[in-house]
């Protein structure tokens, strides 16, 4: 069994900008896509009554970008477990440009961090994660090796990425 959960994607026009790269908040919008289809195909139970006693609230979310993803680019945003505590969930996604020739590019790292939290409005108070999402989340804990074949670091990117952090 692989260390993360996948969902691959293909990038459309509605997620690139008039210039053809994906514009930054579509990286967010997948961490949350990421994180539904694995509970949907991995601990359905949670979502039976999802909204009314149990809701992830998402209480931090970041996203550091090495290279450009493009039009019709096929993404693999791999989903690991980071951290995990009685009530809060925190998650590390690698966005992998699955090129045609074979060769794998981490594009981009991200991180999200949710809390479980039961009723709503002035009555919403901590909850502990269900047992069948710990149970879930447990093959994912461990962080990926970097195998032969794995995804390329992002060499230019990372310089890209530190010369606009140093203005």
């Amino acid at each position: 069994m692989t260390p993360y959960y996948e969902l691959r994607h293909l990038v459309g026009f509605e997620e690139t900008t008039v210039v053809g790269n994906v514009y930054f908040v579509n990286y967010m919008r997948w961490q949350g896509k990421c994180r539904e289809l694995f509970l949907l195909e991995n601990a359905p139970d949670v979502l039976e009554n999802f909204g009314e006693e149990l809701i992830l609230f998402t209480t931090k979310v970041e996203c550091e970008l090495f290279a450009e993803l493009a039009l019709f680019d096929e993404v693999s945003i791999r989903m690991r477990l980071e951290d995990l505590t009685q009530t809060q969930i925190e998650f590390g996604f690698d966005y992998v440009k699955l090129r045609k020739d074979g060769v794998q590019e981490l594009v981009a790292r991200g991180r999200q961090r949710a809390a479980c939290v039961s009723g709503q409005g002035a009555a919403a108070r901590p909850a502990k994660i269900p047992e069948s999402l710990r149970r879930a989340l447990a093959p994912y804990a461990q962080a990926p090796a970097a195998p032969n074949g794995g995804p390329r670091a992002p060499e230019a990117g990372q310089a890209v990425a530190a010369a606009v952090r140093n203005g």
